[in-house]
């Protein structure tokens, strides 16, 4: 199967609606390799019901999403997906390595057992975002930041071209969240493709090398420097949100 690798994601004209209420209407972009992209926007704005058409665990009612040039379910090694942490049954009993050892479904296969290289690539993705010493811990008793950094490897083990987070920052510490923002840069330097969607502005303004503005429609999309000003920050937040306003002038 020839894959076009110039074109990671293409979400064209996509719009989704649940029980005759739109959620996503007309939504169009593109994201290149090597690029760190951020998916910003008020809760209720589309961000996770993007994620999900574009993962095809959402049906559009019209529009298309490819995802290097094939419809997403003829490539879904080369995508991996890590959900919002409520969505997760954290009592269900599992260890940090078995939790890894997921990522790597696609290339061990169905009725085989997993080799040494599937052992090397957990292995080194558990030490690339600093859980190594935690391969043996029930994934119930980790912290929140741990959580996310073990959903990070278990994206990394699969070695996945394109990689979507949906709100991996969301309840951790500040240094946690530098953290995964440092992998997630390193990640995409590597010629990965990252979507993130995040309330850390601060965070986008610094790390993210394009920012998709969500409010049920695109508000806008680019670099960050570009699109993160004043006017558009209230057209996201303002009616969501008033108490933001005094704080959104520093954008400007």
């Amino acid at each position: 199967m020839a894959l076009d690798s110039t074109r990671p994601l293409l979400v064209d004209g996509v719009s989704v609606e649940f029980g005759g209420t739109v959620v996503l209407r007309d939504i169009s972009f593109s994201a290149e390799p090597g690029r760190l992209t951020a998916v910003v926007g008020p809760n209720g704005a589309g961000k996770s019901t993007l994620m999900n058409t574009i993962v095809g665990l959402v049906t559009p009612k019209a529009g298309r999403v490819e995802v290097f040039g094939r419809a997403v379910d003829q490539v879904r090694g080369r995508v991996a997906y890590v959900p919002q942490r409520e969505r997760v049954n954290w009592r269900f009993p599992v260890t940090v390595h078995e939790v890894v050892l997921m990522g790597r479904c696609n290339h061990i296969g169905l009725l085989r057992r997993p080799g040494r290289d599937d052992r090397f690539a957990v292995a080194g993705a558990l030490e690339r975002v600093g859980m190594a010493d935690f391969a043996a811990a029930p994934m119930e008793e980790l912290s929140g930041g741990q959580r996310q950094r073990v959903f990070l490897a278990r994206a990394l083990a699969q070695d996945a071209q394109l990689l979507l987070f949906d709100e991996a920052l969301s309840a951790i510490d500040i240094g946690a969240q530098e953290a995964i923002f440092r992998i997630l840069r390193d990640v995409s330097g590597e010629g990965k493709t990252v979507l993130l969607s995040t309330h850390d502005l601060a965070g986008v303004a610094r790390r993210c090398d394009m920012c998709l503005c969500l409010n049920c429609h695109v508000c806008a999309y680019g670099p960050p420097s570009t699109v993160l000003t004043t006017e558009l920050l209230q057209e996201l937040y303002a009616a969501h949100d008033p108490a933001l306003l005094p704080r959104l002038a520093e954008w400007g």
